[in-house]
């Protein structure tokens, strides 16, 4: 199918739901009764999405915002809210229903919340090529639309265009387990879903990094669609584009843990423990939140021992484990980690894993670090599986 029939397709349908109130894609966690204060009801029926851009919560005052794929306008108005009236937020859409809708609400919303004008601004375009200058954004949110631009890369390049040195992204969309077939991605109905557009969770996260991104990782994760053995899911994704230069010396890193091993976007490589040389960009990186408890940096190096307190380090229980169906997918901010039973995970591949490596992945240091999925169509009666006496496994 050519991507301006796509596109088109696409726009339609969101154009007929301003009307109809078709409900687009899947349920979000938006908090109604809070958004009820200040934005008027017609933008709240029109509000689609697979999840609140988490980045919202980030956002400091005076700074300024673009929302991609921004609809009816509802999470720019939450953004004005949080960036007062000295900050500005900048909404990017394709269809004409849902921008007329956002921009007549835009000054009702600016009155509620106290404002002397409107601080949201919308604009009608495509997210493969934004009508925004080059490095004036802080903060990029979009909620569920990247999945229906059928050019992702061009998006990806776009969105680190317009975000200046040091501004940094959130955002929530569907990916999959595994490439969606021609069949799927033939069906206009089910671009619409937000479904046949899903790039596999690998693609779409090297897709980020290859823009020029970095520190890409998960901050929510939600199992939503399995359509043909093929599993869809919500991911709410955070990056950042660093300063060109860092003022910072270079400085040492050793990998605390919970990985025995990790591959940063850049392809250097660390052991929990050992200390290893960093340039300023880098380190400048290693500080920000994804990082943190992950690293300790320093300006000389720091060799831990194995029986330091620092270090984390967690093996699997030493009782047989059974196979389930459960397969993990690394979102942390690494091309690739080796837990300590050896488990190699590259970032966004599926990888099967037993019961026992399913606990450890759901214990508080790894669970941010994945997202979880079951494969099985039906109850699962394996036997269980004897493990090396010295708690390796699988």
């Amino acid at each position: 199918m050519p991507d301006e029939t796509i596109t088109q397709q696409v726009s339609e349908r969101y154009a007929r739901a301003v009307t109809t109130g078709e409900q687009m894609c899947c349920p979000t966690g938006y908090d109604f009764k809070d958004l009820q204060t200040f934005i008027p009801e017609e933008v709240l029926h029109a509000s689609y999405g697979c999840g609140t851009p988490a980045g919202l919560t980030t956002v400091q005052p005076g700074e300024t915002v673009l929302d991609i794929g921004s609809g009816g306008g509802i999470d720019c108005f939450d953004a004005a809210r949080r960036i007062g009236p000295t900050g500005r937020v900048i909404g990017v859409d394709m269809t004409d229903e849902m921008l007329a809708l956002a921009r007549r609400n835009a000054p009702f919303v600016a009155r509620n919340l106290g404002h002397p004008a409107t601080t949201v601004e919308f604009r009608k375009g495509h997210a493969e090529s934004l009508p925004v200058e080059d490095g004036v954004i802080d903060l990029i949110i979009s909620n569920c639309v990247i999945n229906l631009a059928p050019d992702k890369p061009a998006v990806f390049r776009e969105m680190y265009r317009v975000i200046r040195p040091g501004g940094r992204f959130t955002i929530s969309d569907i990916v999959a387990d595994q490439p969606v077939p021609n069949y799927l991605l033939h069906d206009s109905q089910k671009w619409g879903d937000c479904l046949s557009g899903a790039l596999p969770a690998r693609e779409y996260l090297d897709g980020l990094v290859h823009a020029g991104f970095l520190g890409v990782h998960q901050v929510k994760f939600s199992p939503w669609q399995v359509i043909d053995g093929i599993h869809f899911f919500s991911v709410t994704l955070a990056g950042f584009k660093l300063p060109a230069a860092a003022e910072r010396k270079d400085a040492f890193a050793t990998l605390v843990g919970p990985f025995s091993r990790v591959m940063d976007e850049m392809g250097h490589s660390y052991r929990r423990g050992v200390p290893e040389p960093v340039s300023a960009r880098t380190a400048e990186l290693f500080r920000t939140e994804p990082f943190e408890r992950i690293f300790l940096l320093s300006e000389t190096p720091i060799a831990l021992a194995a029986t330091d307190q620092r270090l984390m380090t967690i093996l699997p229980a030493n009782t047989p484990c059974v196979w389930k169906g459960h397969y993990a997918i690394l979102t942390a901010p690494f091309a690739e980690a080796e837990d300590d039973d050896h488990h190699v995970y590259r970032r966004g591949s599926p990888l099967e894993i037993c019961s026992k490596t399913l606990d450890v992945l759901e214990s508080g240091p790894y669970s941010r670090h994945f997202a979880i999925l079951n494969r099985s169509t039906a109850t699962v009666s394996a036997d269980a599986v004897s493990c090396d006496p010295d708690g390796n496994c699988c």
